[in-house]
């Protein structure tokens, strides 16, 4: 394989060329010709595919990046017409967080006349890599990344090598220089655990969320500044969970299995609360007369289960829609914030009263 420096003087002109005029003038021809490999393995690597070495596949990057070649010139085109394509990458285990999100991407989508264009993904380095490379090859001028994929290093990198516009949606602790929408995930969790503590409750079980995103550990940091706040109350009894109905289930069993038992149970999900009402049932305990059980998020499980769970109403379907707003702003030109930050959206919170908390049993009134 020819060195890519015994290529730069050839390709100079063309590239600077492109810089000052129009970066679609670089072809996959010209990529292929400065990093001395033929357009079929360019398109192997653009594509994610897995049958390129690894110092053919950097080559070819450095190439790409050198040139500032764009792997879809004709759907890249369409930005200065509208229409443009935007990706989301999703990988949460919650279906219903999941739906709640697409609803609200695809209207904002609709709103702007972009394409959303969707990709699953898994969290292994490999497989988040391929599927960036997908999105990238298909042209794509943006991607929102929901969680728990706005927490992923690689993804994050992948797209700047890229020069994709990025925005996450509900990260607890994003970096500045990332644009973000999101809620007070801290003061959302602290809120709901001082209900807790009003209604007179003071054996408290807490599951935490899914230890890969930093939303989960603000809300433990939440419901521990309410706690501390407090004093003098019995330890709280708190189990790991993963944000899946199935680790609120082994938490909920473990939390009720101690004695003395938890009389309020707050899950750092909706899914996972759901779970321990499930297992409270099986133990034939009475929701909330023998246990109150509290929720995050206010996905549609929370007001189709019975009884009604109490639960932190995060606007998911309009933290979609506007991340998608940030997005096409972006794209289309529109000013970010200082210099090295970019724009931080935070939206209201609401802590919706249901019929799964009431006051302990043996409390006085």
């Amino acid at each position: 394989m020819h060195n890519v420096e015994k290529h730069k003087k050839q390709m100079n002109k063309p590239a600077r060329k492109s810089r000052s005029g129009a970066r679609g003038s670089i072809t996959i021809k010209d990529v292929a010709r400065y990093a001395g490999v033929s357009p079929m393995t360019v398109s192997r690597v653009v594509n994610g595919s897995q049958y390129v070495s690894d110092a053919t596949r950097q080559t070819v990057l450095q190439a790409v990046r050198q040139l500032g070649y764009s792997p879809n010139i004709a759907a890249r085109n369409l930005a200065s017409a509208r229409g443009e394509r935007m990706g989301l990458l999703y990988g949460n285990p919650s279906a219903s967080y999941l739906s709640e999100f697409l609803v609200g991407a695809l209207d904002a989508a609709t709103r702007h006349g972009v394409q959303l264009v969707l990709e699953k993904c898994e969290l292994t380095p490999a497989a988040s890599r391929r599927a960036v490379r997908r999105l990238v090859a298909g042209g794509v001028v943006g991607v929102v990344l929901p969680p728990p994929l706005c927490e992923s290093a690689v993804i994050r990198a992948e797209l700047q090598a890229a020069r994709m516009q990025i925005v996450a949606v509900a990260a607890g602790r994003p970096p500045a220089d990332l644009m973000c929408v999101r809620i007070d995930d801290f003061a959302a969790a602290r809120e709901m655990t001082r209900y807790l503590l009003a209604l007179g409750h003071e054996r408290l079980g807490f599951i935490k969320g899914h230890p890969n995103q930093t939303a989960s550990e603000e809300r433990w940091r939440g419901f521990v500044s309410a706690v501390e706040e407090h004093g003098r109350l019995p330890a709280p009894r708190v189990e790991q969970g993963f944000f899946t109905f199935r680790s609120g289930l082994d938490a909920a069993r473990k939390l009720l299995a101690t004695e003395p038992a938890p009389t309020a149970i707050f899950a750092s999900n909706d899914d996972m609360a759901a779970a321990v009402m499930a297992e409270a049932h099986r133990r034939v305990l009475e929701v909330p007369h023998d246990l109150t059980v509290v929720g995050f998020d206010d996905s549609l499980i929370a007001s189709t289960i019975w009884p009604g769970l109490s639960t932190i109403h995060q606007p998911i379907a309009q933290m979609a829609g506007e991340a998608v707003d940030m997005l096409v702003t972006a794209v289309r030109g529109g000013k970010r914030g200082a210099a090295g930050e970019a724009p931080h959206r935070l939206v209201a919170h609401e802590l919706i009263a249901r019929e799964s908390a009431a006051r302990p049993k043996g409390a006085a009134d």
